[in-house]
């Protein structure tokens, strides 16, 4: 196994031009900010970019907690990649991180400066600093069941590395816990409304009677009673509200949508 080492300052830009470097480079996986990823899935770990506190942040990207270091040295073991590339804000940083994870020493450890130009950094940080944003080198389909309720941009890229060899590449913004300016929260009551009003808005439903929603590290379930009006095909309407409210609820606030359970409870006379 091959190890190599990005390493440059917070907020240069090394998440953003991970996926980049591994294509040119042929990297099979990486490690940044506490989780392997492999193959464009999230394989293991705990994202730092969840913490509350910025020095929870660094200890999950040192993978300090056991229990967190034990699951990513067990993944890496068992997916066995070829190469990992791995991500630290300085070179000693970079070669904790192998020595915490039982992987070698790098056999290479890049500067974000070898890849990137100052107009490049600058606009990184930024990003950084003005809006408080990060990067993730995975999917947002992937990112999104760490982050429920945590607002995601996908960003898909197309770069030419070569004659007939292009590098096509998706990482997630996200903007952290730890960056806030400020509280937010959604109340039930924001879900119960979005449900109601797509419920009057979906053909051949008479009304919402209950329902009840709950949300957990990894998402949302939403259970939905309804009466349907008379004469309507109740399957088609019911597969209409599931997925009208699961998109609603998805696009509105985020949240991972688990499911939607709709239970058919009567009928209503127009």
């Amino acid at each position: 196994m091959k190890i190599y080492g990005l390493s440059g300052k917070s907020g240069t830009g090394k998440s953003y031009n991970a996926t980049e470097l591994c294509g040119k480079m042929n990297i099979e996986g990486i490690i940044d900010d506490g989780l392997f990823i492999y193959a464009n899935n999230i394989i293991a770990g705990e994202s730092a970019k969840k913490q509350e506190t910025k020095i929870g942040a660094v200890k999950t990207a040192m993978f300090m907690k056991d229990s967190h270091c034990a699951s990513v040295r067990a993944a890496i073991r068992r997916v066995n990649p070829a190469s990992i590339l791995v991500l630290g804000t300085s070179d000693r940083m970079v070669e904790d991180i192998c020595e915490r994870l039982g992987i070698p020493k790098p056999v290479k450890i890049i500067h974000i400066e070898d890849i990137t130009t100052e107009a490049q950094r600058k606009k990184a940080r930024e990003e950084r600093g003005g809006a408080g944003t990060h990067v993730i080198p995975a999917p947002t389909f992937q990112v999104k069941r760490q982050f429920s309720g945590f607002f995601l941009d996908p960003r898909r890229t197309l770069k030419s590395i070569g004659f007939q060899k292009n590098i096509h590449t998706e990482k997630t913004v996200v903007r952290p816990t730890f960056s806030y300016m400020g509280h937010y929260e959604i109340s039930d009551k924001v879900i119960t409304d979005i449900a109601h009003h797509m419920a009057d808005n979906t053909l051949g439903i008479a009304g919402i009677t209950w329902m009840s929603s709950k949300n957990s590290d990894e998402g949302m379930y939403i259970r939905i009673v309804a009466q349907f009006e008379y004469g309507t095909k109740v399957r088609t309407a019911a597969m209409a509200l599931q997925r009208a409210v699961y998109d609603a609820v998805a696009y509105m606030t985020a949240f991972n949508v688990l499911g939607v359970e709709v239970e058919i409870r009567g009928f209503k006379f127009k």
